[in-house]
């Protein structure tokens, strides 16, 4: 059984509102949920202890932090064995500029979410930071000329 079955609606409701709004007080997420305070403060600690809830952030808007440039770069390692898919992963913790890794199945090994200036500074990041991890047998880069939609709520 997956652990998502162990919500209820209520607890789903709590999810939603502090997906929308992290820093809303427990009296206006009570309100908001059909809540007294006490029982939806307990439920939300039961959310973070269980895991469901695994941080609060603030979201950044990357252009005003001089980070306008979006790329999306395929990599294939030179060797699919468990020591290179390690030392890669562990390379890739220690690049601020890479904001997701994902390992894929298909046609390359991972695909990098990596935010930056702009083409001189990815440039850069690609020859320095990428060109430093042993393993890359390849990549391919995709700039992102407009951003359609971007989401960081999950559907609950």
């Amino acid at each position: 059984m997956s652990s998502s079955h162990r919500l209820d609606a209520l607890d789903r409701r709590i999810l939603r509102a502090l997906q929308e709004d992290g820093r809303m007080s427990n009296l206006a997420l009570a309100r908001a949920v059909g809540l007294t305070p006490t029982p939806c403060q307990e439920r939300v600690r039961r959310l973070e202890r269980d895991g469901f809830i695994t941080g609060y952030a603030a979201r950044l808007d990357p252009t005003r932090l001089d980070l306008g440039l979006t790329v999306f770069v395929q990599v294939t390692l030179d060797r699919t064995t468990t020591d290179v898919f390690g030392s890669f992963a562990t390379s890739i913790q220690s690049f601020a500029s890479i904001t997701e890794c994902h390992m894929v199945a298909g046609g390359f090994d991972y695909l990098l979410k990596i935010r930056c200036r702009d083409m001189a500074d990815y440039r850069r990041i690609l020859g320095e930071e990428l060109g430093s991890i042993a393993g890359i047998a390849q990549t391919h880069t995709y700039a992102v000329m407009e951003e359609i939609k971007t989401e960081t709520a999950l559907p609950v």
